[in-house]
């Protein structure tokens, strides 16, 4: 496993925040030289830690006005079934994200569309549709005040 200090923790919470930053204003955030930053940046690529950077996008400039959280029950708790079920979300581009939870339920995605509309396609033609599915609740995001996902 790899050591991360203090430093290491600052570099990637300013690579969080804008990960087009330059080496050079990030060694002034995190009071380095450029060489030692870039020499960090480049262990913890080549440790894992990093694993990649993305661009973060306006929803509502790609047309996706609805947003929901949804909890998936299977009626069936066998590995076949996971595995059918996450190959089938795997495929539905609504799904912006599938996680395999602990507790009722066995997972929760976060779906993303146009309008209420689709989301009810989704919902019936989709997820609906799956053999696996016993249960699906929908949780509708009215708001974001947080979102530090990258």
């Amino acid at each position: 496993m790899t050591k991360i200090d203090e430093k290491d923790r600052h570099i990637l919470r300013e690579l969080a925040r804008d990960g087009r930053i330059s080496n050079l204003d990030l060694a002034e955030r995190v009071a380095l030289s450029p060489s030692a930053t870039l020499r960090r940046v480049q262990a913890l690529e080549a440790d894992g830690v990093i694993r990649g950077y993305r661009a973060v996008m306006d929803p509502a400039k790609l047309g996706i006005g609805f947003i929901a959280y949804i909890t998936v029950g299977l009626g069936l708790h066998t590995k076949d079934a996971q595995a059918a079920f996450e190959a089938a979300v795997a495929d539905a581009p609504e799904v912006r994200e599938c996680h395999n939870i602990t507790g009722t339920v066995e997972y929760l995605l976060r779906v993303e569309v146009a309008d209420l509309p689709a989301y009810k396609r989704f919902h019936t033609d989709i997820l609906g549709a799956l053999p696996q599915v016993a249960t699906i609740t929908t949780f509708v995001v009215m708001g974001s005040p947080k979102d530090t996902r990258a």
